[in-house]
């Protein structure tokens, strides 16, 4: 840590099991504007045990969970000191999201796993972690987190569209930052996909060669969720009941299905920012996309042809698509240890802006 500039790194393991990613990256501020760097950065596929036990998490019993917690964490620690040893880098700390098991705010609950204990003891390093619980506890969403970051970090850009398993928005509307989970995304394409005995629809290829199910869309596009207003957030059990769940189209091959998801997103995604705009003049239709979707070239081309010329939609290099959210946690940690605001109550619902997150160190740590 030198002349004002820290370095950590972020985990993040997003609701569509795509991988770890782990990114090392640099903090500093120019006057009052933070600036950002990622060093080093890689994704790493979960072990096929550790990859069932993830994905079958919300069946287990309380016992079981403890367990995968502890056991979850130690990997992370085991991965993380791997990262460190193989990069030769010194990081001031680690910010870790875990793993969501459970997320329903309307009920209080919000669930990580990943023991931000077991990778403070296995790398000595501070550990920042748990970082919905307290905004949940205040009322709010719990999600998205990531806006704070789209504010300090790329306030350049209109709108911070990510494309995970879950597709969620960030602007500054009318003065005031709001942001929300708009639809489902990789969750929905990769589940198709495995019927293909594909892990995921490169570049979106299967779904351009299907053709549109014009009952499945229908259903799809009435769902209660996308009429009402944010802040509001999707977890995984609400996908399975409400699409995942849909029955009579499972006699449809798989790639005209995610012709039909295609449709969706990009009419839930189109809409929504066009409603944005129409509501502040002053957004000049910059967007900023990131997430495994961005490389959905099918997905993105058909978002563009609704969006119209008007909007200018960017991928940017491929650090920042695939490890934005890794690089905005580690930036989230850093707020936390500075004890700075990292969640907003204008995006999240809560009753205040607040400082989440939970530091694990053997001394207090002054950055």
């Amino acid at each position: 840590m030198l002349n004002n500039s820290y370095t950590s790194i972020g985990l993040m393991s997003g609701t569509s099991l795509d991988g770890l990613d782990m990114a090392y990256c640099r903090f500093w501020q120019e006057g009052s504007k933070w600036e950002y760097q990622i060093l080093k950065a890689t994704c790493l596929e979960y072990p096929n045990e550790l990859f069932l036990k993830l994905k079958n998490a919300k069946g287990m019993s309380g016992e079981e969970l403890a367990k995968l917690d502890i056991d979850y964490g130690k990997w992370l620690a085991d991965v993380v000191n791997s990262f460190i040893f193989k990069e030769n880098i010194k990081p001031d700390f680690i910010a870790s999201h875990g793993h969501t098991v459970f997320h329903q705010p309307e009920n209080s609950i919000t669930l990580q796993v990943g023991s931000g204990n077991e990778i403070f003891v296995k790398c000595a390093i501070p550990v920042v972690c748990n970082f919905r619980q307290l905004d949940v506890a205040l009322g709010g969403q719990g999600a998205p987190l990531v806006p704070i970051g789209d504010k300090l970090l790329f306030g350049d850009f209109d709108f911070c569209l990510n494309l995970g398993g879950i597709a969620n928005i960030s602007t500054n509307l009318l003065g005031k930052r709001i942001a929300y989970d708009i639809v489902p995304v990789n969750i929905l394409l990769n589940h198709q996909a495995a019927r293909a005995n594909m892990t995921y629809d490169n570049g979106g290829s299967l779904a351009s060669q299907g053709s549109i199910i014009e009952k499945l869309l229908v259903q799809l596009e009435a769902l209660d969720f996308y009429k009402t207003s944010f802040p509001k957030s999707l977890g995984s059990e609400w996908i399975e009941e409400n699409i995942l769940s849909i029955k009579g189209f499972d006699h449809h091959p798989p790639e005209n299905i995610l012709r039909t998801y295609i449709e969706h997103i990009a009419s839930r995604i189109s809409s929504e920012i066009i409603a944005l705009s129409d509501n502040d003049p002053n957004l000049i239709q910059k967007i900023l996309v990131t997430g495994g979707g961005a490389w959905n070239t099918y997905l993105i081309n058909t978002l563009k042809k609704k969006l119209g010329d008007k909007y200018d939609v960017l991928v940017p290099n491929k650090d920042l698509v695939n490890f934005k959210e890794a690089l905005i946690f580690a930036f989230l940690g850093l707020l936390r240890i500075k004890s700075l605001n990292n969640c907003l109550a204008s995006v999240t619902g809560a009753s205040r802006d607040n400082c989440g997150g939970v530091i694990i160190s053997s001394q207090n740590i002054i950055l």
